[in-house]
C-alpha cells in the first residue's frame, strides 16, 4: 500500500506545481498591470521595483495555493478515472478511501504549513511591502487620505476629516480635527482649508490651517467649554514618518494584515480594554446613546488557543506590536448597569501646534447650561469615536485572525471536495477539472469577501463570517467522500442521470395516484 500511495501523491506534483505557477503568475501579472503606473516615471532604482513586486509574491500564493491544491485534486483523480486506473484499483480491493486518503494527508500538511505561512511570513512580507510603498508615496501625503471620511493620522490621537482634497496641490477644504491625545480633554478644531505636508527630514507632519476655530472641553470640568478663532493655524505631528523606517521594527504601527496571530490577539485584547473603558465615560454623560453601542462580552477565540499552544510548545513568536497608547492589561466584561467612570492611564505627548492672528474674541470661556450641554455633547460625539475606533480594531482583527485560519484549512477542505467529484464524473477531463474548479472559486472566495465585509461591519461574528464557507462546502465534500464506495451506475452515464431519473419516477407516482 505504499507504493499506492506513492504512486497517488506523484499524480499530485505535476498538476499542483503546474496550477500554482500559473495562477500565481496570472494574479501577479494582473496585480503590476494595476501598480505599474505608480511606480514609472518617479525616478526610482531598479531594485526598488523589483523588490517591489517580490513581497507582492508572498499575498498571492496565500490565496492561491488552495486553488492549486483543488485543480492538481480533480485532474489527478480524473485522470486515474479516466484511463481506467481506478477500475483496476477496485478489481484488487482497494477501496475509494484508501486511495483518497494519502492526498487528505498530505492536504493536512499543506494546512499546517499555510498556518505558519501565515502567521509568520505573510505579514512580514506584507509589512515591508506597505514600507515600501509609503516611502514611494512620501512626496504627495494627501494619497493615503480619502475624503468625506475620518482618517486616522496618528493610532488613537488624531483623525482628520477633509470634505474636498486636491492631489496636485496638497490643499484641503472643509477641514475637521478631533485631537484625542489628552487623555483628560476632548479637541476638535475646524477649519475651511488647510495644508498638508511633510517636513523636511520626512518624519514629522505638517498641517496648515485658515480661517477655523478650536473647542476645548475637560473631562473633568464639563461645565467649562473653551473655544478660541483663529485666521491660521500650525499644527506639527511628530513621528509620523518614524513608523516607515526599518531600522526601528519594534517601534512600528502595523495594520492587521502586517501583523501576526498572537500580534492581532494582544492588540484584540487591549482594544477591549480600551473599548469597555470608553464606554463607561458614554454611560456618564450620554446613557441613551451608551445604551445603543453596549459591547458584546470579548471572549477568548481560535487566537488566544493558538498563541497558548506556542507557549506551551515553547515556540517563540514574535512579540506583539507594542504602541505608546496601548499599554493596558487584559480587558473585563463591561458592567450591564450604570458603572463608574473608569480612569484612562494613557499619557501621550500630544501634537505640537502654534497660533497666529488671533483675534480679540479667542480665548472666551463659556460657563452655564449652554456651556454644560455643549461640553457633555463635545465629550459624547469624542467617546463614540473613541468607542468606534476601539470597536472597529476588536472586529477587523478578529476578522483577519480568523481568515489566517480559515484559508490555511481551505486545502483541506478543497481536496475533500474535489476528490469525490474526480471520480464521480471520470470523462470530464480538463472541461470538468477548469468548470469546478472555477465555481468552487468564486463560490469560496466570494463568500470569503462577503462574510469579511458582515464581520468587519458587527453582522456577524468573526468566526462565522471566516468559516461559513469552509462549513458549507466542507460538509459538501464530507458527504460526497462518505458516499465513495456506493456504486450509482457504471462510467457511461452518471450517477447525477440517476438521480435525476428516480426523481422523475417519483413524480410521475405522485401524479397517478392522485388521479
Amino acid at each position: 500500500m505504499k507504493i499506492t500511495s506513492k504512486y497517488i501523491l506523484r499524480e499530485h506534483v505535476g498538476p499542483l506545481v503546474f496550477a500554482l505557477s500559473a495562477l500565481t503568475s496570472l494574479l501577479l501579472l494582473n496585480y503590476i498591470a494595476k501598480k505599474f503606473g505608480d511606480l514609472v516615471g518617479k525616478g526610482l532604482p531598479a531594485r526598488a521595483i523589483i523588490e517591489f513586486f517580490a513581497l507582492s509574491i508572498p499575498f498571492t500564493v496565500a490565496m492561491t495555493l488552495p486553488m492549486a491544491i483543488l485543480v492538481a485534486t480533480l485532474h489527478a483523480f480524473s485522470r486515474l478515472a479516466s484511463e481506467n486506473e481506478i477500475t483496476a484499483y477496485k478489481a484488487s480491493g482497494v477501496s475509494m478511501h484508501r486511495l483518497v486518503a494519502p492526498v487528505l494527508v498530505a492536504a493536512l500538511g499543506f494546512t499546517l504549513l499555510m498556518v505558519w505561512f501565515n502567521d509568520q511570513v505573510l505579514p512580514r512580507a506584507n509589512h515591508r511591502l506597505a514600507t515600501l510603498t509609503t516611502d514611494i508615496s512620501r512626496k504627495k501625503p494627501t494619497v493615503a487620505f480619502k475624503e468625506q471620511i475620518i482618517n486616522e493620522v496618528s493610532p488613537n490621537r488624531l483623525y482628520l476629516r477633509a470634505g474636498r482634497i486636491d492631489r496636485a496641490t496638497s490643499m484641503m477644504r472643509e477641514v475637521t480635527i478631533y485631537d484625542l491625545s489628552l487623555p483628560q480633554k476632548r479637541r476638535t478644531i475646524h477649519a475651511d482649508s488647510g495644508l498638508l505636508e511633510l517636513s523636511s527630514d520626512q518624519v514629522d507632519l505638517l498641517l496648515t490651517l485658515h480661517s477655523g476655530s478650536m473647542t476645548e472641553v475637560s473631562v473633568v470640568e464639563p461645565t467649562r467649554l473653551q473655544r478660541n478663532f483663529f485666521r491660521t493655524d500650525f499644527i506639527k505631528v511628530r513621528g509620523v514618518g518614524n513608523q516607515f523606517e526599518s531600522e526601528s521594527p519594534d517601534s512600528l504601527y502595523k495594520s492587521d494584515r502586517e501583523m501576526t496571530i498572537c500580534e492581532l490577539n494582544d492588540r484584540v485584547v487591549r482594544a477591549g480594554r480600551t473599548r469597555d473603558s470608553v464606554w463607561q465615560i458614554m454611560w456618564k454623560y450620554d446613557r441613551k446613546l451608551a445604551r445603543t453601542m453596549q459591547p458584546d462580552v470579548l471572549r477568548p477565540g481560535l487566537g488566544a488557543a493558538y498563541c497558548k499552544l506556542m507557549a506551551t510548545l515553547h515556540i517563540k513568536t514574535a512579540a506583539a506590536a507594542m504602541l505608546p497608547q496601548d499599554k493596558a492589561k487584559r480587558p473585563t466584561a463591561p458592567p450591564r448597569g450604570p458603572p463608574a467612570i473608569a480612569p484612562i492611564t494613557q499619557d501621550p505627548v500630544p501634537p505640537q501646534r502654534h497660533r497666529a492672528s488671533l483675534p480679540p474674541s479667542a480665548g472666551l470661556i463659556a460657563e452655564g447650561d449652554t456651556a454644560t450641554s455643549a461640553s457633555r455633547t463635545l465629550i459624547a460625539e469624542s467617546t463614540k469615536l473613541e468607542f468606534l475606533n476601539a470597536a472597529n480594531i476588536v472586529d477587523s482583527h478578529s476578522v483577519e485572525i480568523e481568515k489566517k485560519f480559515a484559508i490555511a484549512v481551505a486545502c483541506f477542505v478543497f481536496v475533500l471536495l474535489g476528490a469525490p467529484i474526480a471520480l464521480r464524473f471520470p470523462r470530464g477531463g480538463v472541461g470538468m477539472t477548469i468548470g469546478v474548479s472555477l465555481a468552487v472559486f468564486g463560490l469560496y472566495y466570494v463568500g470569503l469577501i462577503v462574510g469579511e465585509t458582515m464581520a468587519d461591519r458587527d453582522f456577524l461574528t468573526p468566526f462565522w463570517g471566516m468559516w461559513a464557507p469552509n462549513f458549507i462546502l466542507g460538509s459538501i465534500g464530507l458527504a460526497l467522500t462518505v458516499r465513495l464506495g456506493r456504486e450509482g451506475t457504471t462510467n457511461r452515464g452518471s450517477e447525477t442521470t440517476e438521480l435525476l431519473y428516480r426523481a422523475r419516477r417519483r413524480v410521475l407516482r405522485l401524479v397517478r395516484r392522485r388521479r
